[in-house]
């Protein structure tokens, strides 16, 4: 783990400036709390931890995640799960197609077809794409990693449904709520969309989830 960005109090600062309403939970949600939101730099374990989460429930994905661990022995490394029979995966919750990303996952680590350390020099738009290119990775999985494992700043996911439920709650609209507004927001944000979509989770889930 890391300490928090290094931008996050200057993010705070201005984006209770921009919004009443994100001042409001930004001095309601306070540190030790906010500490939660570090790195792992283990971009395996956390595209790993993205591909069992999708589509289930927090509590499902962390009852599966915690049988993945431990039929890893808590190594979670690409030659660990390449030495895994896909059943093994399977026993843990796992469906035929997260069995297959993880384990092309793990294929394209080990042979280096797949360079984590190329993100670093991309945007975030070409982060998106390349990510995307990994098997039962989407935009959203994408964007997980770049927010909680890059810890890139400005990070808007729209296709996150936590994220669209926290502003229909704080802002008062309509779940879902309309585009324009949630672009107004992205514009009103930016650069600091990542912790702007850090507090509104934490709004509808005080419970920070990490990847």
């Amino acid at each position: 783990m890391t300490k928090i960005p290094n931008y996050w109090n200057k993010a705070k600062k201005y984006l209770s400036k921009k919004d009443r309403t994100m001042s409001n939970l930004i001095d309601k949600y306070k540190s030790p709390t906010e500490t939660i939101l570090t790195t792992r730099k283990d971009i395996f374990y956390s595209l790993c931890k993205s591909i069992i989460g999708q589509q289930i429930s927090v509590a499902a994905a962390n009852s599966v995640f915690k049988k993945f661990r431990l039929v890893c022995n808590n190594k979670i490394n690409a030659k660990k799960v390449l030495k895994l029979k896909n059943s093994q995966l399977k026993k843990c919750g796992l469906s035929k197609q997260k069995v297959n990303g993880i384990k092309n996952l793990a294929l394209k680590i080990s042979n280096k077809t797949f360079k984590p350390e190329l993100i670093n020099k991309m945007t975030d738009e070409e982060a998106i794409e390349y990510l995307s290119n990994l098997k039962q990775i989407g935009r959203w999985s994408a964007e997980m990693i770049l927010l909680f494992t890059y810890n890139r700043p400005d990070i808007w996911p729209i296709q996150d449904i936590g994220l669209l439920r926290a502003i229909s709650k704080n802002y008062k609209k309509k779940y879902l709520p309309p585009d324009k507004f949630v672009s107004l927001l992205q514009k009103r944000f930016s650069p600091y969309c990542s912790v702007a979509t850090w507090y509104l989770w934490r709004s509808i889930d005080p419970e920070p989830i990490q990847y």
